[in-house]
């Protein structure tokens, strides 16, 4: 099995706030990847379960919400982990968009 894929995303919302912003931007996100499809998304506290499907593999994972920090960690397969760095710099980088506190 590979190593997880990790993003890690500073924020200066709080815990509430990111999470508000997440359960609405989420959506926009994975309409906007076409070849990205959602098989599961489950909030549990502040903790989102996940599961999508991408090039017909399957890749599951979670995503933390604290304070001042949004963690990502999904376990690719092996095909789609020649994607992983791609991924990691555009997830960081909406991540960043959706979770940057506005005045």
């Amino acid at each position: 099995m590979a190593a997880p894929f990790v993003v890690s995303i500073p924020h200066q919302l709080g815990r509430e706030e990111a999470t508000r912003r997440l359960k609405a931007g989420l959506a926009r996100a994975v309409s906007s990847v076409p070849v990205l499809n959602v098989d599961e998304e489950r909030w549990e506290d502040n903790r989102m379960i996940f599961r999508v499907r991408a090039l017909g593999q399957v890749a599951a994972g979670h995503l933390d919400v604290a304070e001042d920090l949004v963690r990502l960690e999904v376990t690719l397969p092996w095909l789609l982990q020649r994607f992983a760095e791609v991924a990691q710099v555009a997830i960081r980088n909406r991540g960043q968009l959706l979770l940057t506190k506005r005045s």
